[in-house]
C-alpha cells in the first residue's frame, strides 16, 4: 500500500506550549482550557482533533455521495464534532466525541446510509474505532 499523505507536526512544552507543522502552514499556541483549570485564551488539542475530524468526516461524506452519484454540493454538508475529554476509570483520561450531520438535498433515510457510508471510509472514524465512543446525529434541512 502506498502513502497517499504524510505530515509532521512537532509540539514543545505539552498543553501550554506550541505546535508547529514542517511547512510551517500550522503554527499555534497551546493552554490549557479554563475548564480545566488552565488560563485558556489559546487552543488545545481537543480543539485541533474536534477541527480535524469534522472536515475529514465532511470530507468522507463529500467522497461517497460523488461515488454514489447524489447531487450534492460541498457546502450541503455541515459536520459539527464535540470531543469531551473523560477519565478512564485508571487514573488516566480517554476520548468521547459526538459528530452532528446536517445535510440538504436528501431525505431522511438517505442521508442516514449516506453518513453510515463516511463512517465506514473516514480516516479518522477508522483510526478511532473500538477506543473512542462516537456518537453520530443526522439531520436533514
Amino acid at each position: 500500500m502506498s502513502t497517499l499523505y504524510t505530515t509532521r507536526v512537532k509540539a514543545v512544552g505539552g498543553r501550554a506550549g506550541t505546535v508547529r507543522s514542517d511547512d510551517g502552514l500550522l503554527e499555534l499556541s497551546l493552554a490549557l482550557p479554563t475548564g480545566l483549570g488552565g488560563k485558556g485564551g489559546a487552543t488545545n488539542p481537543e480543539q485541533l482533533f474536534a477541527a480535524g475530524y469534522a472536515a475529514c468526516f465532511e470530507n468522507a461524506a463529500i467522497h461517497v455521495a460523488r461515488s454514489k452519484k447524489l447531487a450534492i454540493a460541498d457546502d450541503d454538508l455541515e459536520v459539527v464534532a464535540t470531543v469531551s475529554l473523560l477519565p478512564n476509570g485508571s487514573g488516566g483520561f480517554k476520548l468521547a466525541a459526538a459528530l452532528d450531520v446536517s445535510i440538504a438535498g436528501l431525505e431522511q433515510a438517505a442521508a442516514e446510509e449516506l453518513i453510515a457510508a463516511a463512517h465506514a471510509v473516514c480516516p479518522y472514524s477508522n483510526a478511532v474505532r473500538g477506543n473512542v465512543d462516537v456518537a453520530i446525529s443526522v439531520s436533514t434541512r
